[in-house]
């Protein structure tokens, strides 16, 4: 592991432990660990993800991947869905089922995390790729 990717896997470690903790909270945005794993090395891994309200029992994540390409847990979310998992604050892993939107399903819910967090649709104005909008509804 490159000493870039370590320090990345440093920080998401620590926030992990916040959400675990009951701290739900990052730059302003709600968080919770999504729990995929690795589409080739089949490990577990955890991420920690901003998430918008899609209903009472419903989350909505955006891949931004900081831009330029879909980021890992993204790939390995769509590679496994039935092995997915989040973690709320306080709360322990439940079980998800992954939906990615399109169409005008995906402009609705555009629209709430773009209200929500106006710089992921400023972000997104400055990427030639569309962002994947997924739902999580609990399985």
């Amino acid at each position: 592991m490159g000493f870039s990717r370590w320090m990345q896997h440093q920080a998401n470690a620590r926030l992990n432990r916040k959400i675990r903790a009951g701290k739900g909270k990052f730059a302003g945005m709600d968080v919770l660990i999504l729990n995929t794993v690795g589409r080739r090395s089949g490990r577990p891994r955890e991420t920690p993800v901003a998430w918008f309200p899609a209903g009472p029992d419903a989350w909505l994540v955006v891949a931004s991947g900081g831009g330029s390409r879909h980021p890992d847990w993204h790939a390995n979310l769509m590679a496994h869905p039935e092995r997915a998992t989040v973690e709320l604050p306080g709360r322990g892993p439940m079980p998800v089922s992954p939906r990615e939107l399109s169409g005008d399903e995906r402009e609705q819910a555009w629209k709430v995390i773009s209200e929500a967090q106006p710089r992921i649709a400023k972000y997104q104005r400055k990427s030639a790729r569309i962002y994947p909008v997924v739902r999580l509804t609990p399985r």
